[in-house]
């Protein structure tokens, strides 16, 4: 991918020559003229000297978003700059790390520059990482006081080349070599042939992700066969989306925390995202796939929403099964064999949800998981129940017990559970989902619908082998072919 640096003055291009290959700087008129440049290929790195409305900076990120191209800062983060509102959120949001970064400040100002997320000084940039995430222009300003021993934010102003000090010059070089990923100290995995770049968002720390040490590495080369250059990133890694063409999630998502954050943000920088800001919220919320799943007619264990006046004594058939709206990977679902268990479960988890599901007990020795991506069927397992236990993972005790996985080519899978996972999926979105099915008395009933499935070397890939990887690949490589 080629990087375009936008400048107000032909004087200031030089300054840009040595960045290498793959960056060019022109001028704001020569941009605006030009529509030659091939489209969804660029990013666009606006450094003009006036961002107002209807000046040349602000064009230049309107028109590289209509060519379909990736402009920093996007018109939106334009007009967030412009939006007290915004400033104050800002604010609010990072005040705990600004009154950390400036608590052995002696006076009761501070101006802090930020160049492509980076300070001068290397004690602020986590503050600035912060802010750069949240306003996300190339060149910020910050100007901050301290007021009844609160430091807050006065203004913020995304800056001009031609407002950087010399003497930072040689910091913002380095700055951009490192953002762009061509400074000698950044690990690179791109090719010269790489047509794309995929961040893959991984989490070490995460006790059972998605895709294991073995999934991740077929998924790189599967990547680099397709001439892409996928990159593993970590939960502290948004500023870097902008550097990518695609995003692949492989932890496990949550609307409430980075993943979905990761996610929204690559949706706004126009990246290809896998899972999708809706997938997430849709999938996440067992509520919300309760309702769409009833009014689809597609067949599930008879369900409850409860709320906290629902009254539990009309609960007679036990044992029952009681979830979190947010439940995954088996946390957040009971069973309760009594109405006092349904009665303290209840209580528990209403103290983080105003809105509980309660589904009727359905005892299998294993559960269907239907891999589907971009509404294709990809694979078929079935994830046997954790000896002893009546769910596929085991958390009783202090210790995770897993079923075992076996995996089934698709011939060999009712008809019926391959027609109803993807109807569910349809239903959800076009991205890589995996629907639980379970199989009673010759009827098929949907669990759930996962954004964000397992996909473990030897496991899921058990029948397709590094097919299954290359065709995930591939999904990426078409949708950002036909931008």
């Amino acid at each position: 991918m080629k990087n375009l640096i936008v400048v107000s003055n032909k004087t200031q291009i030089p300054f840009f020559a040595d960045l290498g290959d793959d960056c060019k700087a022109i001028t704001a008129d020569e941009y605006l003229k030009n529509e030659s440049e091939e489209n969804g290929q660029i990013r666009v790195f606006n450094l003009c000297n006036d961002y107002s409305y209807c000046k040349r900076g602000y064009y230049v990120s309107l028109l590289a978003e209509a060519r379909k191209q990736r402009p920093l800062p996007s018109v939106s983060s334009i007009s967030d700059l412009q939006n007290k509102d915004s400033l104050k959120i800002l604010s609010e949001s990072i005040s705990s790390a600004l009154q950390k970064a400036l608590k052995d400040i002696k006076g009761d100002e501070f101006e802090i520059s930020i160049y492509f997320g980076k300070n001068i000084a290397a004690k602020y940039n986590s503050l600035a990482k912060q802010i750069f995430n949240f306003v996300h222009a190339p060149l910020i300003r910050v100007f901050c006081y301290r007021k009844n021993d609160e430091w807050r934010i006065k203004t913020l102003n995304a800056i001009s080349f031609n407002e950087v000090p010399k003497a930072h010059y040689s910091f913002l070089q380095e700055a951009i070599r490192e953002f762009f990923g061509s400074s000698p100290n950044f690990k690179k995995l791109k090719t010269k042939s790489a047509r794309f770049d995929i961040a893959i968002l991984v989490n070490e720390e995460e006790e059972l992700p998605p895709s294991d040490a073995g999934a991740i590495k077929l998924f790189l080369k599967a990547a680099k066969d397709l001439r892409m250059n996928a990159e593993l990133i970590g939960p502290k890694d948004i500023s870097l989306l902008s550097r990518f063409d695609a995003l692949f999630i492989r932890e496990t998502t949550s609307v409430f925390d980075h993943t979905y954050k990761f996610a929204k943000r690559a949706e706004l920088e126009g990246l290809v995202v896998m899972d999708d800001p809706q997938s997430i919220l849709r999938c996440c919320n067992k509520v919300y796939l309760h309702d769409m799943l009833a009014k689809k007619n597609l067949s599930t264990p008879k369900t409850w929403i409860i709320h906290k006046d629902t009254d539990l004594d009309e609960f007679k058939d036990f044992p029952l099964i009681i979830k979190k709206p947010d439940s995954a990977f088996s946390a957040g679902v009971k069973k309760v064999k009594c109405l006092e268990d349904l009665k303290k479960q209840a209580a528990e988890y209403f103290k983080k949800s105003d809105l509980l599901i309660l589904q009727e007990f359905l005892q299998t020795d294993f559960d269907w998981r239907i891999g589907v991506v971009d509404n294709e069927l990809l694979y078929a397992c079935r994830y046997h129940m954790a000896e002893g236990h009546w769910q596929i993972i085991d958390r009783e005790g202090g210790k995770t017990k897993e079923g075992s996985v076996d995996c089934l080519p698709l011939s060999e899978v009712p008809s019926e559970v391959l027609k109803l996972a993807q109807k569910a999926c349809k239903e959800i979105g076009n991205s890589l989902y995996g629907v639980d099915i379970k199989e009673k008395d010759g009827q098929f009933y949907i669990i759930e619908i996962n954004d964000n499935p397992s996909i473990e070397k030897s496991y899921e890939d058990g029948i397709i082998g590094y097919q299954l990887y290359s065709k995930i690949m591939s999904v990426f490589l078409q949708r950002l072919e036909s931008r």
